[in-house]
Protein backbone atom coordinates (compact mmCIF):
# COMPACT_ATOMS: atom_id res chain seq x y z
CA UNK A 1 0.00 0.00 0.00
CA UNK A 2 1.48 3.28 -0.56
CA UNK A 3 1.64 6.35 1.37
CA UNK A 4 0.46 9.88 -0.25
CA UNK A 5 2.91 12.46 -0.46
CA UNK A 6 2.66 16.18 -1.87
CA UNK A 7 5.39 18.09 -3.47
CA UNK A 8 5.06 21.84 -2.22
CA UNK A 9 3.60 23.64 -5.23
CA UNK A 10 2.57 26.81 -3.08
CA UNK A 11 6.32 28.27 -3.29
CA UNK A 12 6.34 27.66 -6.79
CA UNK A 13 3.67 29.06 -8.06
CA UNK A 14 4.01 32.58 -5.78
CA UNK A 15 7.45 32.76 -7.90
CA UNK A 16 6.15 32.00 -11.26
CA UNK A 17 3.23 34.70 -10.98
CA UNK A 18 5.95 37.29 -9.71
CA UNK A 19 8.37 35.81 -12.41
CA UNK A 20 5.84 37.37 -14.82
CA UNK A 21 4.76 40.64 -12.59
CA UNK A 22 9.16 41.46 -12.57
CA UNK A 23 9.37 40.63 -16.55
CA UNK A 24 6.30 43.41 -17.22
CA UNK A 25 8.36 46.00 -14.86
CA UNK A 26 11.51 44.86 -15.91
CA UNK A 27 11.55 45.08 -19.61
CA UNK A 28 9.35 48.56 -19.23
CA UNK A 29 11.99 50.45 -17.35
CA UNK A 30 14.55 48.82 -20.23
CA UNK A 31 11.97 50.18 -22.95
CA UNK A 32 11.64 53.07 -20.92
CA UNK A 33 15.54 53.79 -20.47
CA UNK A 34 16.16 53.03 -24.53
CA UNK A 35 13.43 56.22 -25.38
CA UNK A 36 15.54 58.68 -22.97
CA UNK A 37 18.84 57.62 -25.40
CA UNK A 38 16.41 58.67 -28.73
CA UNK A 39 15.20 61.60 -26.59
CA UNK A 40 16.88 62.81 -23.80
CA UNK A 41 14.45 64.67 -23.08
CA UNK A 42 12.36 62.09 -21.16
CA UNK A 43 14.31 62.36 -17.80
CA UNK A 44 12.34 65.59 -17.22
CA UNK A 45 15.50 67.00 -15.35
CA UNK A 46 14.68 64.73 -11.85
CA UNK A 47 17.35 62.99 -10.51
CA UNK A 48 15.52 59.44 -10.10
CA UNK A 49 14.32 59.31 -13.77
CA UNK A 50 18.01 59.90 -15.28
CA UNK A 51 19.32 56.97 -17.36
CA UNK A 52 22.27 56.42 -14.85
CA UNK A 53 20.03 55.51 -12.11
CA UNK A 54 17.59 53.80 -13.83
CA UNK A 55 20.33 51.67 -16.05
CA UNK A 56 21.11 49.89 -13.07
CA UNK A 57 16.76 49.59 -11.83
CA UNK A 58 16.47 48.06 -14.97
CA UNK A 59 19.53 45.11 -15.22
CA UNK A 60 18.72 44.13 -11.63
CA UNK A 61 15.47 43.64 -12.54
CA UNK A 62 15.53 41.68 -15.24
CA UNK A 63 18.15 39.69 -14.24
CA UNK A 64 17.70 39.26 -10.53
CA UNK A 65 14.10 39.75 -10.06
CA UNK A 66 12.59 38.19 -13.08
CA UNK A 67 15.22 36.10 -14.22
CA UNK A 68 16.06 34.84 -10.34
CA UNK A 69 12.10 34.23 -9.71
CA UNK A 70 12.31 32.13 -12.82
CA UNK A 71 15.16 30.48 -11.85
CA UNK A 72 13.38 29.90 -8.10
CA UNK A 73 10.20 28.63 -9.53
CA UNK A 74 11.79 26.36 -11.79
CA UNK A 75 14.09 24.87 -9.98
CA UNK A 76 11.78 24.22 -7.07
CA UNK A 77 9.27 22.43 -9.42
CA UNK A 78 12.08 20.00 -11.23
CA UNK A 79 14.22 18.96 -8.23
CA UNK A 80 11.19 17.78 -6.64
CA UNK A 81 9.55 16.21 -9.64
CA UNK A 82 12.92 14.53 -9.91
CA UNK A 83 13.81 13.71 -6.75
CA UNK A 84 9.84 12.21 -5.99
CA UNK A 85 10.24 13.85 -2.83
CA UNK A 86 8.47 17.20 -1.12
CA UNK A 87 10.77 20.40 -0.77
CA UNK A 88 13.28 19.87 2.55
CA UNK A 89 12.05 22.93 4.15
CA UNK A 90 8.49 24.22 3.73
CA UNK A 91 9.72 27.14 5.99
CA UNK A 92 12.82 27.99 4.56
CA UNK A 93 11.33 27.78 1.14
CA UNK A 94 8.70 30.77 1.93
CA UNK A 95 11.76 32.76 3.38
CA UNK A 96 13.25 32.55 -0.18
CA UNK A 97 10.16 33.71 -1.67
CA UNK A 98 9.91 36.38 0.77
CA UNK A 99 13.38 37.20 1.35
CA UNK A 100 13.50 37.69 -2.49
CA UNK A 101 11.35 39.94 -3.08
CA UNK A 102 12.24 41.92 -0.08
CA UNK A 103 15.64 42.37 -1.85
CA UNK A 104 13.77 43.44 -5.21
CA UNK A 105 11.96 46.47 -3.41
CA UNK A 106 15.32 47.31 -1.43
CA UNK A 107 16.74 47.60 -4.97
CA UNK A 108 13.68 49.26 -6.42
CA UNK A 109 14.06 52.00 -3.68
CA UNK A 110 17.80 52.44 -3.56
CA UNK A 111 18.84 52.33 -6.78
CA UNK A 112 17.01 55.28 -8.39
CA UNK A 113 17.95 57.50 -5.19
CA UNK A 114 21.66 56.70 -6.54
CA UNK A 115 22.40 54.73 -3.73
CA UNK A 116 25.02 51.90 -4.94
CA UNK A 117 28.19 50.32 -4.75
CA UNK A 118 28.62 51.30 -8.66
CA UNK A 119 29.75 47.54 -9.09
CA UNK A 120 28.04 46.30 -12.91
CA UNK A 121 25.53 44.13 -11.53
CA UNK A 122 26.48 44.22 -7.93
CA UNK A 123 25.20 47.64 -7.09
CA UNK A 124 23.30 47.16 -4.36
CA UNK A 125 24.86 48.29 -0.83
CA UNK A 126 25.85 46.28 1.74
CA UNK A 127 22.66 45.99 4.16
CA UNK A 128 20.78 44.60 0.69
CA UNK A 129 24.00 42.17 0.11
CA UNK A 130 23.89 40.42 3.35
CA UNK A 131 20.03 40.02 2.72
CA UNK A 132 20.90 38.19 -0.43
CA UNK A 133 23.67 36.18 1.48
CA UNK A 134 21.08 35.19 3.97
CA UNK A 135 18.21 33.90 1.35
CA UNK A 136 20.51 32.41 -1.08
CA UNK A 137 22.01 30.18 2.46
CA UNK A 138 18.53 29.21 2.52
CA UNK A 139 17.87 28.35 -1.09
CA UNK A 140 20.88 26.33 -0.71
CA UNK A 141 19.57 24.21 2.10
CA UNK A 142 16.52 23.63 0.69
CA UNK A 143 17.70 22.89 -3.11
CA UNK A 144 20.63 20.70 -1.60
CA UNK A 145 18.33 19.19 0.96
CA UNK A 146 16.11 18.27 -1.41
CA UNK A 147 18.57 15.93 -3.59
CA UNK A 148 19.75 14.53 -0.13
CA UNK A 149 16.45 13.30 0.66
CA UNK A 150 15.71 12.38 -2.78
CA UNK A 151 13.98 8.65 -3.59
CA UNK A 152 15.45 8.50 -6.64
CA UNK A 153 19.26 7.08 -6.65
CA UNK A 154 20.59 8.74 -9.78
CA UNK A 155 20.40 12.45 -9.97
CA UNK A 156 18.95 14.05 -12.82
CA UNK A 157 21.32 16.38 -15.16
CA UNK A 158 19.18 19.79 -15.41
CA UNK A 159 19.89 19.28 -10.80
CA UNK A 160 23.65 19.23 -11.56
CA UNK A 161 23.35 23.09 -13.72
CA UNK A 162 20.79 24.36 -11.26
CA UNK A 163 23.32 23.13 -8.14
CA UNK A 164 26.06 24.41 -10.09
CA UNK A 165 24.48 27.56 -10.13
CA UNK A 166 23.33 28.13 -6.29
CA UNK A 167 27.08 26.96 -5.46
CA UNK A 168 29.40 29.27 -7.61
CA UNK A 169 26.68 32.59 -7.36
CA UNK A 170 27.14 32.39 -3.84
CA UNK A 171 31.01 32.43 -4.07
CA UNK A 172 31.02 34.87 -6.81
CA UNK A 173 28.61 37.19 -4.48
CA UNK A 174 30.84 37.18 -1.05
CA UNK A 175 33.84 37.55 -2.81
CA UNK A 176 33.01 40.42 -4.45
CA UNK A 177 30.93 42.15 -2.28
CA UNK A 178 33.27 42.68 0.41
CA UNK A 179 33.00 45.74 1.10
CA UNK A 180 34.08 48.21 4.34
CA UNK A 181 30.99 50.04 5.68
CA UNK A 182 31.09 54.01 6.38
CA UNK A 183 27.25 54.30 7.12
CA UNK A 184 24.42 53.04 6.75
CA UNK A 185 24.15 52.85 3.18
CA UNK A 186 27.99 53.91 2.11
CA UNK A 187 30.65 51.10 1.95
CA UNK A 188 33.95 50.92 -0.27
CA UNK A 189 35.27 47.68 -1.64
CA UNK A 190 37.90 46.11 -0.13
CA UNK A 191 39.93 45.83 -3.69
CA UNK A 192 41.44 48.37 -4.97
CA UNK A 193 42.91 49.59 -8.65
CA UNK A 194 43.25 46.24 -11.13
CA UNK A 195 42.65 44.30 -8.49
CA UNK A 196 39.31 45.49 -7.95
CA UNK A 197 38.52 45.70 -11.58
CA UNK A 198 39.21 41.75 -12.58
CA UNK A 199 37.30 40.66 -8.82
CA UNK A 200 34.17 42.44 -10.58
CA UNK A 201 34.58 40.75 -13.76
CA UNK A 202 35.36 36.99 -12.81
CA UNK A 203 32.42 38.34 -10.76
CA UNK A 204 30.35 40.11 -13.72
CA UNK A 205 31.12 37.91 -16.40
CA UNK A 206 30.52 34.37 -14.52
CA UNK A 207 27.19 36.11 -13.35
CA UNK A 208 26.32 35.62 -16.82
CA UNK A 209 27.97 32.07 -17.44
CA UNK A 210 26.35 30.74 -13.77
CA UNK A 211 23.30 33.27 -12.92
CA UNK A 212 22.27 33.00 -16.81
CA UNK A 213 23.67 30.67 -18.30
CA UNK A 214 24.03 26.99 -15.87
CA UNK A 215 20.48 27.99 -14.50
CA UNK A 216 18.60 28.65 -18.04
CA UNK A 217 20.62 25.27 -19.20
CA UNK A 218 18.61 23.12 -16.14
CA UNK A 219 15.49 24.52 -17.81
CA UNK A 220 16.41 23.54 -20.76
CA UNK A 221 17.42 19.90 -20.09
CA UNK A 222 14.07 19.66 -18.32
CA UNK A 223 11.35 21.49 -19.61
CA UNK A 224 12.68 20.94 -23.91
CA UNK A 225 12.09 17.46 -23.44
CA UNK A 226 8.96 17.71 -21.23
CA UNK A 227 7.19 19.70 -23.85
CA UNK A 228 8.51 17.89 -27.25
CA UNK A 229 7.60 14.16 -24.99
CA UNK A 230 11.50 13.27 -26.14
CA UNK A 231 13.97 12.47 -24.00
CA UNK A 232 17.28 14.34 -24.37
CA UNK A 233 19.36 13.87 -27.59
CA UNK A 234 22.39 12.43 -25.64
CA UNK A 235 22.67 12.42 -21.60
CA UNK A 236 26.27 11.29 -22.23
CA UNK A 237 27.00 14.71 -23.74
CA UNK A 238 24.41 16.61 -21.02
CA UNK A 239 26.56 15.18 -18.64
CA UNK A 240 29.94 16.39 -20.70
CA UNK A 241 28.83 19.45 -21.43
CA UNK A 242 28.15 20.18 -17.49
CA UNK A 243 31.85 19.47 -16.47
CA UNK A 244 33.20 21.59 -19.65
CA UNK A 245 30.71 24.44 -19.27
CA UNK A 246 31.73 24.99 -15.23
CA UNK A 247 35.10 24.29 -15.75
CA UNK A 248 35.81 26.86 -18.57
CA UNK A 249 33.12 29.66 -17.96
CA UNK A 250 35.18 31.00 -14.89
CA UNK A 251 38.34 31.89 -16.44
CA UNK A 252 36.23 34.15 -19.14
CA UNK A 253 36.03 37.19 -17.11
CA UNK A 254 39.34 39.30 -17.91
CA UNK A 255 37.93 39.53 -21.97
CA UNK A 256 35.95 42.34 -20.19
CA UNK A 257 39.20 44.29 -19.69
CA UNK A 258 41.02 44.09 -22.70
CA UNK A 259 43.38 46.90 -23.33
CA UNK A 260 43.32 48.21 -19.52
CA UNK A 261 45.75 48.16 -17.26
CA UNK A 262 45.04 44.14 -16.30
CA UNK A 263 48.39 42.45 -17.33
CA UNK A 264 48.55 40.95 -20.73
CA UNK A 265 48.94 37.68 -20.16
CA UNK A 266 45.60 37.53 -18.15
CA UNK A 267 43.73 39.30 -20.59
CA UNK A 268 45.59 36.59 -23.17
CA UNK A 269 43.94 33.79 -20.61
CA UNK A 270 40.64 35.33 -20.45
CA UNK A 271 40.76 35.09 -24.64
CA UNK A 272 42.24 32.00 -24.72
CA UNK A 273 39.27 30.13 -22.12
CA UNK A 274 36.39 32.27 -23.83
CA UNK A 275 37.31 30.80 -27.50
CA UNK A 276 37.96 27.34 -25.77
CA UNK A 277 33.88 28.13 -24.23
CA UNK A 278 32.63 27.27 -27.47
CA UNK A 279 32.91 23.49 -27.39
CA UNK A 280 30.60 23.27 -24.08
CA UNK A 281 28.65 25.51 -24.95
CA UNK A 282 27.64 24.67 -28.81
CA UNK A 283 28.10 20.85 -27.17
CA UNK A 284 24.62 22.28 -24.89
CA UNK A 285 23.08 24.00 -27.71
CA UNK A 286 22.84 20.84 -30.28
CA UNK A 287 22.08 18.43 -27.65
CA UNK A 288 18.56 20.78 -26.68
CA UNK A 289 17.78 21.16 -30.47
CA UNK A 290 18.64 17.21 -31.20
CA UNK A 291 15.68 16.66 -28.41
CA UNK A 292 13.18 16.86 -31.28
CA UNK A 293 14.58 14.39 -33.05
CA UNK A 294 11.45 12.01 -33.91
CA UNK A 295 9.78 15.20 -33.38
CA UNK A 296 10.16 17.82 -35.19
CA UNK A 297 6.32 18.10 -36.69
CA UNK A 298 5.40 19.42 -33.15
CA UNK A 299 7.09 22.44 -34.12
CA UNK A 300 4.41 22.98 -36.62
CA UNK A 301 1.54 22.92 -33.96
CA UNK A 302 2.88 23.81 -30.65
CA UNK A 303 4.12 27.34 -30.47
CA UNK A 304 5.57 26.86 -26.76
CA UNK A 305 7.79 24.31 -28.14
CA UNK A 306 8.84 26.89 -30.60
CA UNK A 307 9.87 29.62 -28.79
CA UNK A 308 11.80 27.10 -26.33
CA UNK A 309 13.95 26.09 -29.76
CA UNK A 310 14.25 29.41 -30.77
CA UNK A 311 15.60 30.27 -27.38
CA UNK A 312 17.86 27.30 -28.01
CA UNK A 313 18.71 28.77 -31.37
CA UNK A 314 19.62 32.44 -29.78
CA UNK A 315 21.66 30.60 -26.99
CA UNK A 316 24.13 29.09 -29.65
CA UNK A 317 24.03 32.75 -31.57
CA UNK A 318 25.19 34.49 -28.74
CA UNK A 319 27.64 31.77 -27.05
CA UNK A 320 29.39 32.31 -30.92
CA UNK A 321 29.39 36.03 -30.87
CA UNK A 322 30.96 36.04 -27.20
CA UNK A 323 34.09 34.38 -27.67
CA UNK A 324 34.60 35.72 -30.86
CA UNK A 325 34.12 39.51 -29.45
CA UNK A 326 36.94 38.29 -26.94
CA UNK A 327 39.58 37.92 -29.41
CA UNK A 328 41.58 40.89 -29.38
CA UNK A 329 41.77 42.27 -32.70
CA UNK A 330 37.59 42.11 -32.90
CA UNK A 331 37.62 43.53 -29.71
CA UNK A 332 39.43 46.81 -30.44
CA UNK A 333 36.48 47.63 -32.69
CA UNK A 334 33.83 46.43 -30.27
CA UNK A 335 34.95 47.32 -26.72
CA UNK A 336 32.84 50.08 -25.64
CA UNK A 337 30.16 50.09 -28.56
CA UNK A 338 26.79 49.47 -28.82
CA UNK A 339 27.81 46.04 -30.35
CA UNK A 340 28.35 44.73 -26.93
CA UNK A 341 24.94 45.66 -26.09
CA UNK A 342 23.41 43.87 -29.15
CA UNK A 343 25.17 41.05 -27.99
CA UNK A 344 23.95 41.03 -24.26
CA UNK A 345 20.71 41.31 -25.65
CA UNK A 346 20.50 38.48 -28.04
CA UNK A 347 21.60 36.47 -25.18
CA UNK A 348 19.24 38.01 -22.73
CA UNK A 349 16.42 38.09 -24.27
CA UNK A 350 16.91 35.79 -26.97
CA UNK A 351 17.94 32.95 -24.58
CA UNK A 352 17.08 33.69 -20.91
CA UNK A 353 13.77 35.21 -21.51
CA UNK A 354 12.44 32.92 -24.17
CA UNK A 355 13.56 29.97 -22.25
CA UNK A 356 11.82 31.56 -19.24
CA UNK A 357 8.97 32.38 -20.63
CA UNK A 358 8.57 28.88 -22.32
CA UNK A 359 9.01 26.96 -19.87
CA UNK A 360 6.34 29.47 -17.75
CA UNK A 361 3.84 28.33 -20.91
CA UNK A 362 4.50 24.97 -19.31
CA UNK A 363 4.39 25.51 -15.72
CA UNK A 364 1.63 27.57 -14.39
CA UNK A 365 -1.06 25.87 -16.33
CA UNK A 366 0.06 23.02 -14.45
CA UNK A 367 0.58 24.40 -11.21
CA UNK A 368 -3.07 25.74 -11.35
CA UNK A 369 -4.67 22.87 -12.56
CA UNK A 370 -5.80 24.44 -15.76
CA UNK A 371 -5.50 24.21 -20.06
CA UNK A 372 -3.70 27.16 -21.48
CA UNK A 373 -6.29 29.36 -22.31
CA UNK A 374 -5.36 30.18 -26.17
CA UNK A 375 -2.34 28.73 -27.97
CA UNK A 376 -3.10 31.33 -30.62
CA UNK A 377 -1.61 34.32 -28.06
CA UNK A 378 1.40 31.85 -27.29
CA UNK A 379 1.76 32.17 -31.21
CA UNK A 380 1.01 36.10 -31.40
CA UNK A 381 3.63 36.49 -29.05
CA UNK A 382 6.16 34.29 -30.47
CA UNK A 383 6.29 36.52 -33.59
CA UNK A 384 6.30 39.19 -31.75
CA UNK A 385 9.17 38.49 -29.63
CA UNK A 386 11.08 36.82 -31.87
CA UNK A 387 10.70 40.49 -34.34
CA UNK A 388 11.17 42.26 -31.49
CA UNK A 389 14.62 40.83 -30.82
CA UNK A 390 15.46 40.49 -34.30
CA UNK A 391 15.22 44.36 -34.57
CA UNK A 392 17.22 45.32 -31.25
CA UNK A 393 19.93 43.23 -31.92
CA UNK A 394 20.47 43.71 -35.38
CA UNK A 395 19.77 47.83 -35.00
CA UNK A 396 22.54 47.39 -32.44
CA UNK A 397 24.75 45.50 -34.66
CA UNK A 398 24.97 48.12 -37.03
CA UNK A 399 24.99 51.27 -34.71
CA UNK A 400 27.63 49.18 -32.82
CA UNK A 401 30.29 48.69 -35.94
CA UNK A 402 29.43 52.01 -36.88
CA UNK A 403 30.79 53.80 -33.55
CA UNK A 404 34.07 52.00 -33.92
CA UNK A 405 34.91 52.67 -36.69
CA UNK A 406 33.88 56.54 -36.49
CA UNK A 407 35.80 56.43 -33.42
CA UNK A 408 39.01 55.10 -34.96
CA UNK A 409 38.70 56.80 -38.30
CA UNK A 410 41.92 59.43 -38.84
CA UNK A 411 42.86 61.87 -41.51
CA UNK A 412 45.92 61.73 -42.90
CA UNK A 413 47.54 64.11 -40.23
CA UNK A 414 46.62 61.50 -37.55
CA UNK A 415 43.50 63.61 -36.32
CA UNK A 416 39.96 62.40 -35.41
CA UNK A 417 37.98 62.52 -38.40
CA UNK A 418 34.85 62.15 -36.01
CA UNK A 419 34.31 63.58 -32.95
CA UNK A 420 32.49 62.02 -30.40
CA UNK A 421 29.16 64.48 -30.60
CA UNK A 422 29.25 62.94 -34.21
CA UNK A 423 29.10 59.63 -33.46
CA UNK A 424 25.97 59.87 -30.89
CA UNK A 425 24.03 61.86 -33.86
CA UNK A 426 24.88 58.86 -36.15
CA UNK A 427 23.34 56.52 -33.69
CA UNK A 428 20.25 57.87 -33.17
CA UNK A 429 18.18 56.04 -35.90
CA UNK A 430 19.57 52.77 -34.28
CA UNK A 431 18.24 53.89 -30.97
CA UNK A 432 14.90 54.57 -31.97
CA UNK A 433 15.12 51.05 -34.12
CA UNK A 434 15.87 49.53 -30.38
CA UNK A 435 13.42 51.35 -28.68
CA UNK A 436 10.51 49.79 -31.20
CA UNK A 437 12.15 46.31 -30.37
CA UNK A 438 11.78 46.36 -27.08
CA UNK A 439 7.82 47.70 -27.66
CA UNK A 440 7.52 44.53 -29.86
CA UNK A 441 8.98 42.09 -26.86
CA UNK A 442 7.21 44.17 -23.86
CA UNK A 443 4.08 43.54 -25.94
CA UNK A 444 4.50 39.83 -26.31
CA UNK A 445 4.76 39.41 -22.55
CA UNK A 446 1.62 41.43 -21.79
CA UNK A 447 -0.14 39.33 -24.41
CA UNK A 448 1.12 36.28 -22.27
CA UNK A 449 0.32 37.44 -19.29
CA UNK A 450 -2.89 38.29 -20.24
CA UNK A 451 -3.31 34.40 -21.95
CA UNK A 452 -1.80 33.05 -18.41
CA UNK A 453 -4.14 35.13 -16.33
CA UNK A 454 -7.19 33.67 -18.91
CA UNK A 455 -5.61 30.20 -17.58
CA UNK A 456 -5.49 30.39 -14.33
CA UNK A 457 -8.41 32.93 -13.15
CA UNK A 458 -10.97 30.93 -11.00
CA UNK A 459 -8.45 28.13 -11.17
CA UNK A 460 -8.81 25.87 -7.79
CA UNK A 461 -4.98 25.46 -6.38
CA UNK A 462 -3.94 21.62 -6.27
CA UNK A 463 -1.08 19.59 -4.83
CA UNK A 464 0.29 17.04 -6.85
CA UNK A 465 0.40 13.15 -5.26
CA UNK A 466 3.36 11.12 -5.93
CA UNK A 467 3.10 7.79 -4.62
CA UNK A 468 5.76 6.94 -1.96
CA UNK A 469 6.17 2.87 -1.75
CA UNK A 470 5.59 2.20 2.36
CA UNK A 471 8.79 0.55 2.16
CA UNK A 472 10.85 4.06 1.83
CA UNK A 473 9.34 4.78 5.56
Amino acid sequence: MAVQETYNYKVVRQFAVMTIVWAIVGLSVGVFIAAQLAWPALNFDIPWLTYSRLRPLHTNAVIFAFGGSALFATSYYVVQRTSHVRLFSDKLAAFTFWGWQAIIVSAAITLPLGITSSKEYAELEWPIDILVTLVWVAYAVVFFGTIAKRRMAHIYVANWFYGAFIITIAVLHVVNSLAIPVGLWKSYSVYAGVQDAMIQWWYGHNAVGFFLTAGFLGMMYYFVSKQANRPVYSYRLSVVHFWALIFTYIWAGPHHLHYTALPGWVQSLGMTMSLVLLAPSWGGMINGIMTLSGAWEKLRTDPVLRLLVVSIAFYGMSTFEGPMMSIKTVNALSHYTDWTIGHVHSGALGWVALISLGSLYYLIPRLFGRELYSLKLVEIHFWVATIGIVLYITAMWVAGIMQGLMWRAVNPDGTLTYSFVESVQAMHPYFIIRFLGGILFLSGTLVMAYNLWKSVAGAKTIEAAVPVPAAAH
